[in-house]
């Protein structure tokens, strides 16, 4: 199951590797906050094994909502944003956007010293961080492989 924030496609990629690995893939969709919930609750009753968050920024600005509703429901899921997993979220996967928001500031910086913009090279995100919490993984029944954990760049236990 993918939960999308508005107007948003299920990404290609995630299409692809459903289908590869022979799972069903459903789409839920929310664009309001009133929206979450009933949602969650169709995600439940379409027997949902899993659920992948969209990194969007609407999702990203409700993320202890969801996180709570997937612990209310007892669903894993695996979300683009550190602070979910943080706050309690099995699992998350995406940009180090601390990394990002520096190099923002870094460019920031060297426009205000008077560089001009459109001379600066386009940066783009190298760092995506694998954030595992086991407290949630043991709550919800789950264990991880040891080589998953290896590879993980922050284990919450």
């Amino acid at each position: 199951m993918t939960f999308r924030g508005p107007g948003l496609p299920t990404p290609r990629a995630v299409q692809v590797a459903a289908r590869n690995l022979g799972v069903r893939l459903l789409a839920v969709n929310a664009s309001r906050s009133s929206e979450i919930e009933p949602a969650f609750a169709d995600l439940v009753q379409q027997r949902a094994d899993a659920l992948l968050v969209s990194g969007d920024g609407f999702l990203g600005s409700h993320y202890d909502q969801l996180v709570a509703l997937a612990a209310r429901y007892a669903v894993p899921a695996i979300y683009g944003w550190r602070e979910a997993a943080a706050a309690g979220g099995l699992m998350s996967y995406g940009t180090d956007f601390l990394a990002a928001w520096r190099q923002a500031g870094v460019y920031t910086g060297r426009i205000l010293k008077g560089e001009r913009p459109a001379d600066l090279p386009v940066q783009r995100v190298t760092k995506i961080e694998l954030i595992v919490n086991l407290k949630t993984a043991k709550a919800l029944g789950l264990t991880f492989p040891l080589s998953l954990l290896g590879r993980a760049d922050e284990v919450i236990e």
